[in-house]
């Protein structure tokens, strides 16, 4: 059975009493509420439901009294009357005597308030609400296929949308997207919905390629524009039809109610002096230029010599005046392999996570991140009342052409999964196409990989299948009474830096051994750590590299798993002391030695002076240790030997304990952000692959009998005073 978390509608965000106060003083602004932490888009003062999308919350307007009931209690795109089937124009608006005009002035009020507040009507009995822009796409817009329909998906995504345009710290929304979703449909409508209401702006597309932004502003925007009715539409400037330049100049007039109402000739409106546009894809696109809306289709299939990291980093200057953002970006794409942009949007799309903010509340890209998954939005898998038919249904659904669904969206993606599995690059293209997770969006060629990316990718579809990853705890670990050298305990906390999947039973936690005044690890049979540390707390960019420590078992007679990682910590503290600290509990709590580099010797030496030099493990693959290398142990990492033996240690632990085995089960290692290090894995630039580094010397410090050099024997010639004699014939004659 699917359980869906996409969103959830939070109970109490706001409590009860507080809500109530504000709703009926209509106190609720829209845009974000940072007492509560919650984006308000309800343009009434008033909310109701408080949806969390992408750990982002968002306030609903209230529901009205007057929620709309279509045919077959579902949504019906209302068609425009009659009388208006002849008036293209303000112009011809302008002909029509008084009586007739005064007859509609209800009706178009009625649409500009639909467009301003957004609209609810019921679908299935439950009272829906869609914004503005969804409603002006789902009523006014003209696609490919002449109607859009109503699906769920496309209204959490314009819910979202809209959170990011009430946000004042928001510069807009980098939407990771399945193939055929709509977006660039949906962006197209709202282009139009936008710049036919607003003055003295400029709207800008880009995409992959020069022509696929002038494909998308010629076959989606233009028609989308002309085909508004006439009371939305200002009059263009030039051909009606354009191939360059959307133009709402004068006589283009900007015409609202109370302009209608008012019953102004065209003469005396002003124009809108509004453009909408295109360019060619380039890192300085749009640089220098003032713009309202960016549409942003396909950014993460930007590729070389085109960076969609370094045209945002332009672009983004476009959407403010000095720190006010008076612009907004939509941004949406599937992504390429990661060596063909897909790596740059990847690296966009986790920076805009809403988690995590700098001291002004913005992201790092300044954008807000959303992944739908393919199940929510998949064509034939939509029922006629636009829900997702995730699961095989009992009786069969239909779809909004009346076709019948027999076969749940689940089902059917694992189907054509299972007959990829040979062809691992046509399975991971097909991941990327149509993506159930984050990591099913970024998958990368598996051609493309130092190891073995068939089987890592196994091993992530596995742990994401069966839930495995539920069996990994996260928390801190601590000194028992905050009394260090003491015992150390682990506390589950949803935020902990590490996670664990196996702990040792009790009689063989805390187990140390003392010799000669040093404590050296009880448990080394059972296991070893691997760490990759740093020396330096604070970084010129505020970020820098992670610390990273990793634990694997050995196969031993113990009650304890073999050959499994059950330790994951990638973080960097606010200081490298606390980072140091992390490590030594985590190794006095296994009582395991750890093997860690030694051109970052500060966490060795935090070892030593702390009485526990001998956790420190030494080099495995040399006998003769230099004066620092016998004094803290450790590893050096600029041999070219260390590296190859190192990657040679992960690799043949992927061949022998990853993905699917020879005896058909499956490996046992739960940690998907060291998988997705492993995948991508450079040997030549090592620096961002923390979670390989130490993984790779936990696999090393665990087989260190490989890497242990073999004596020279020399053989030495010893006179013992004896001579010696050759007896050949009658006489022996003594040998010189």
């Amino acid at each position: 059975m699917y359980t869906q978390d996409l969103f959830t509608v939070v109970k109490d965000h706001v409590k009860p009493k507080v809500l109530k106060r504000m709703n009926r003083y209509n106190k609720w602004e829209y845009g974000y509420n940072e007492e509560y932490d919650i984006v308000v888009i309800s343009k009434t003062g008033r909310i109701g439901e408080i949806y969390k999308i992408q750990n982002l919350y968002i306030g609903l307007p209230e529901v009205p009294k007057d929620v709309v009931k279509f045919k077959n209690n579902k949504w019906n795109r209302e068609t425009l009357p009659v009388a208006f089937k002849k008036i293209k124009t303000i112009f011809d608006w302008e002909e029509y005597p008084v009586d007739f005009k005064e007859k509609w002035y209800d009706y178009i009020d009625k649409e500009f308030t639909r467009r301003e507040q957004g609209f609810w009507f019921y679908n299935k009995s439950v009272a829906t609400y869609l914004t503005g822009t969804h409603y002006m796409y789902l009523q006014w817009s003209k696609i490919d296929v002449g109607k859009p329909d109503f699906r769920e998906a496309n209204r959490l995504f314009f819910i979202f949308w809209e959170a990011c345009k009430a946000d004042i710290r928001c510069y807009g929304m980098c939407y990771l997207k399945n193939r055929r979703s709509g977006f660039s449909f949906m962006a197209s409508g709202e282009v139009v919905n936008l710049a036919t209401i607003n003055s003295d702006s400029r709207y800008g597309i880009l995409s992959k390629s020069g022509a696929d932004a002038k494909t998308m502003f010629t076959d989606k925007v233009v028609p989308i524009s002309v085909n508004y009715p006439f009371f939305f539409k200002p009059i263009q400037d030039g051909m009606d039809r354009p191939k360059t330049e959307l133009a709402y100049r004068v006589p283009a007039s900007k015409f609202t109610r109370r302009k209608l109402i008012a019953n102004e000739t065209a003469a005396d409106l002003e124009g809108l002096d509004t453009t909408i546009d295109w360019k060619n894809t380039g890192d300085n696109a749009y640089d220098g230029e003032k713009l309202k809306l960016l549409v942003h289709d396909e950014s993460g299939k930007w590729e070389r010599p085109n960076n969609i990291l370094n045209n945002w980093r332009v672009t983004k200057t476009t959407l403010r005046l000095g720190s006010r953002i008076i612009g907004k970006c939509m941004m949406g794409s599937t992504s390429n392999a990661l060596d063909k942009g897909g790596d740059n949007f990847k690296k966009l799309y986790y920076d805009s996570d809403v988690t995590e903010r700098n001291a002004n509340g913005q992201t790092r890209s300044g954008l807000y991140s959303l992944f739908i998954p393919m199940e929510w939005n998949y064509e034939g898998y939509i029922d006629s009342y636009g829900v997702p038919v995730f699961d095989t249904p009992k009786k069969p659904a239909e779809d909004p052409h009346g076709v019948k669904i027999k076969q749940g969206v689940i089902e059917y993606w694992q189907n054509e999964v299972d007959g990829l599995k040979q062809d691992q690059d046509a399975l991971n293209e097909f991941y990327r196409q149509f993506p159930r997770t984050e990591e099913h969006a970024f998958r990368d060629e598996a051609k493309s990989s130092l190891f073995n990316l068939t089987k890592i990718y196994e091993q992530i579809d596995y742990n994401g299948d069966v839930g495995k990853t539920k069996l990994v705890t996260r928390g801190d670990f601590y000194w028992e009474n905050g009394i260090k050298d003491t015992r150390v305990l682990f506390a589950p906390k949803n935020n902990g830096k590490f996670y664990l999947s196996w702990v040792p039973d009790v009689s063989q936690q805390n187990k140390i051994i003392i010799k000669r005044g040093i404590k050296y690890p009880a448990n080394e049979h059972m296991g070893a750590f691997g760490c990759d540390s740093y020396d330096i707390s604070g970084t010129v960019d505020g970020r820098g590299s992670n610390g990273s420590l990793h634990g694997l078992t050995k196969f031993s007679m113990e009650n304890a798993p073999a050959n499994h990682f059950f330790l994951e910590y990638i973080a960097r503290p606010q200081t490298a002391e606390m980072f140091f600290e992390d490590v030594l509990m985590a190794c006095i709590f296994y009582g395991m030695p750890i093997l860690a580099e030694n051109n970052k010797p500060r966490l060795l030496y935090h070892f030593k002076r702390r009485g526990y030099r001998g956790f420190a493990m030494n080099r495995p693959d040399k006998l003769k240790l230099s004066i620092t290398e016998r004094e803290i142990g450790g590893i050096p990492n600029s041999s070219e030997d260390i590296k190859q033996a190192h990657a040679a240690a992960i690799e043949s632990y992927i061949e022998d304990f990853v993905g699917l085995k020879q005896n058909g089960t499956y490996g046992d290692i739960y940690f998907q952000r060291t998988l997705n290090d492993w995948s991508k894995f450079n040997i030549n630039n090592r620096t961002k692959h923390d979670a390989s580094i130490s993984s790779g010397l936990a696999i090393m410090a665990c087989n260190k009998n490989k890497y242990r050099p073999i004596p020279t024997i020399t053989r030495k010639t010893y006179d013992l005073g004896f001579k010696r004699y050759n007896n050949k014939g009658t006489m022996s004659k003594i040998i010189e």
